[in-house]
C-alpha cells in the first residue's frame, strides 16, 4: 500500500460542504464543468488543476523508483522508465475520464520490490515469466471485479491479517532500502549487520532520509521526490555519479513491450506468485479507493456507481502494465493529498496524468538517480506502514499472533508469499484449536489450505 507523504489531519468537507464561490464555478468552461460535473461537485478548473499538481508532486518518485527496483532485476531501466510514466499516464486518464475519481494510479511499491528481490533474484524465474504472472494476477482482478467477487473475497479476510500484509510489506521495503543504502551488509556470523558508514553514498542516503522527513514534517509538497533529487544532485559533487543533462527523446519501450512469457507464467511453480500478486492487489488497490473516496466524500449510495467504475479501471491497468513492461499498478493513497488541495472530480486525475506524460522527456535526469537516493524515499514509506500495527486488538491472541507472524515472516524470509502463508495458515490454526473455528470467514479456509497445499507439495 503507498503512503502518501502529505499528512491532512483535518478533515476534508465533501462537495455539498464546499465553500467554492458561485462565481468562481460559473467561470469553468462549460464543457469541462458538463464531462466533469465541477459544479455539482462545488470545484472549478484552478482547483482541480491546483489538485492535480499537489497530487503529482507527491507521488512523481515512482519514476525514479521503480526503474531503479525493476533494473535489479535485469530490466532495461530506460524501457522501464517509459513503461512507467505510460501507465501511469494511461491508469489514471481512466480513472479521470471513465469513473470521474480524483484519483492517480502507478506501479506499486511493494509489488516491484516483490517483482524483483523475491520472483526474480530470489526464486530465479526470469522477469520475462514475472510479467507473465503480473498480466494472469490482472485478468484474474478484473473478473472478480466484473462478477462482483472482489467485495466478497475482501471481506473475507480477516482485519488483523489485512493489518499483518501492511506492515510486512512496509518491513520488507525497509530491508531492501537499507540494503540500497548500504546501511546494513551480510554477514555469516549474524545474517546481516551494519555497513561502511564511511562511504558517500551511506552518508549521502542517511542525509536523504533526514531531509524528507524534515520536508514531510513542514508539510512540503513532494517532499520524497525532493529527497531523491537532494541526494541526486549531492551524489555528482561527492559520490563520483556522472550527469547526462535532463531533456531528451524518450528511450524505446521495445526491450519491455509485450515481452511476457505466460507460457513460462502457467507452470505450476508460479502459482503462489500470481496467489501473491493477486492478495496484496486486492488489498492495496481497494483499501486505497475506499480511503481516498470516503476523504473526497464520494463514497454514498448515490455515488457507488461510481466507485464500481473506479474498481474497473485500477483492474485493468493491471494487466495493461504487464504489456507495456512493469510490475502491477495500483491507486495511489498519495491521491489523498489531491483531495486535501480540493479535488473532486476526474479533472484532477487527468491532470496527474498529463504530467506523467511530460515526464518521458527527462529520461537522462531517471537514468542519473543512484539506488542510494530512491533508499531514502523506501525507508520513509516503510516507517509509515508500520503504524497499522496500532490498530490491532492486542487483546486478542488469535487475531495479534497471526498478524505479526505474518508481518515478521516476510522480511526475514525475504519473501512476501511466506509471509501471506505463513499468516493464513496460523489464523486458521489458532481459530480452529481454540474453539473458534466460526470466526473465520470460509475464504481464509480456502486460502490457508492452498498455502498449506503448496508447501507440502514442495516438501515432497
Amino acid at each position: 500500500m503507498q503512503i502518501t507523504t502529505t499528512h491532512a489531519d483535518g478533515a476534508v468537507p465533501s462537495a455539498a460542504n464546499s465553500e467554492t464561490p458561485r462565481t468562481a464555478i460559473a467561470t469553468s468552461p462549460s464543457w469541462l464543468n458538463r464531462f466533469f460535473q465541477l459544479q455539482a461537485h462545488g470545484t472549478t478548473v484552478r482547483t482541480e488543476l491546483i489538485a492535480g499538481l499537489t497530487t503529482f508532486l507527491t507521488m512523481a518518485y515512482i519514476i525514479f523508483v521503480n526503474p531503479s527496483i525493476l533494473g535489479d532485476a535485469g530490466m532495461p531501466k530506460g524501457a522501464v522508465f517509459v513503461a512507467t510514466c505510460l501507465i501511469a499516464a494511461l491508469g489514471t486518464a481512466i480513472m479521470g475520464l471513465y469513473a470521474n475519481y480524483p484519483i492517480a494510479m502507478a506501479p506499486g511499491m511493494g509489488l516491484n520490490a516483490y517483482f524483483a528481490y523475491v520472483v526474480v533474484l530470489g526464486m530465479g524465474y526470469t522477469w520475462q515469466v514475472a510479467l507473465g504472472a503480473v498480466f494472469i494476477s490482472g485478468c484474474l482482478f478484473l473478473a472478480t471485479t466484473l462478477f462482483g467477487l472482489r467485495k466478497t473475497i475482501i471481506r473475507g479476510i480477516p482485519q488483523s491479517l489485512r493489518i499483518g500484509i501492511t506492515v510486512g510489506i512496509g518491513m520488507f521495503l525497509a530491508i531492501i532500502a537499507l540494503k540500497s543504502a548500504g546501511i546494513v551488509g551480510p554477514s555469516k556470523a549474524t545474517y546481516v549487520t551494519l555497513g561502511d558508514l564511511h562511504q558517500p553514498s551511506v552518508v549521502l542516503a542517511i542525509i536523504g532520509f533526514f531531509a524528507v522527513v524534515v520536508l514531510d514534517r513542514l508539510k512540503v509538497r513532494g517532499a520524497l521526490l525532493a529527497g531523491i533529487l537532494l541526494v541526486t544532485v549531492l551524489s555528482f559533487f561527492f559520490a563520483g555519479n556522472q550527469f547526462s543533462g535532463i531533456f531528451s527523446a524518450p528511450p524505446s519501450i521495445e526491450p519491455t513491450f509485450l515481452q511476457l512469457d505466460l507460457k513460462g507464467a502457467l507452470a505450476a511453480g508460479v502459482f503462489n506468485v500470481i496467489l501473491v500478486f493477486f492478495l496484496v492487489e486486492l488489498f492495496d488497490a481497494t483499501g486505497t479507493l475506499m480511503a481516498v473516496a470516503k476523504r473526497a466524500g464520494l463514497l454514498s449510495e448515490a455515488g457507488m456507481g461510481r466507485m464500481n467504475k473506479a474498481l474497473l479501471a485500477d483492474s485493468g491497468a493491471i494487466f495493461a502494465g504487464s504489456l507495456l513492461g512493469t510490475s502491477s499498478t495500483t491507486a495511489y493513497l498519495e491521491s489523498a493529498s489531491g483531495v486535501q488541495a480540493g479535488g473532486r472530480t476526474g479533472l484532477t486525475a487527468v491532470t496527474v496524468a498529463v504530467l506523467f506524460l511530460a515526464c518521458l522527456f527527462i529520461s537522462p535526469l531517471a537514468g542519473a538517480v543512484p539506488a542510494y537516493a530512491t533508499a531514502p524515499a523506501l525507508f520513509f514509506v516503510a516507517c509509515l506502514m508500520l503504524r497499522e500495527l496500532t490498530e490491532l486488538n492486542w487483546d486478542e491472541t488469535t487475531e495479534v499472533i497471526p498478524a505479526t507472524v505474518t508481518a515478521l515472516a516476510m522480511p526475514l524470509t525475504y519473501s512476501i508469499a511466506n509471509g501471506l502463508a505463513f499468516g493464513f495458515i496460523t489464523y486458521a490454526v489458532l481459530k480452529l484449536f481454540t474453539g473458534r473455528w466460526r470466526e473465520a470467514h470460509p475464504m481464509v479456509w480456502i486460502i490457508g489450505g492452498i498455502f498449506l497445499f503448496k508447501f507440502i507439495y514442495v516438501a515432497h
